[in-house]
């Protein structure tokens, strides 16, 4: 099961990669952009710490937690690909090449 450990390691690395580079860029078009990317790295690192506490102590309270973790994961992963998506393309509604 070394692969959870390092989802949730790169997935910590690239959230706080795309909340530093919201404070760097000055258009706000941009920084909703990334934004929704961080929050799709929230919901990945959710995803991948909810399988792997359950995964390393297989209880029944564990895997409650899990689930309401795993729920919440989703839902941030979800909204992050859409938010990303739609500010993607205003992007290039505005600035076409």
């Amino acid at each position: 099961m070394v692969i959870f450990p390092i989802i949730i390691i790169i997935s910590a690395v690239f959230y706080i990669y795309y909340k530093v580079a919201i404070l760097k860029e000055k258009s706000t078009l941009t920084q909703k952009y990334f934004n929704g990317r961080a929050r799709s790295c929230l919901g990945a690192f959710l995803i991948a710490f909810a399988i792997n506490q359950y995964a390393l102590y297989l209880t029944q309270l564990s895997l409650f937690i899990g689930l309401v973790i795993f729920i919440f994961g989703v839902m941030q992963l979800i909204r992050g690909f859409k938010e990303a998506h739609h500010y993607q393309k205003e992007w290039r509604r505005l600035y076409p090449e």
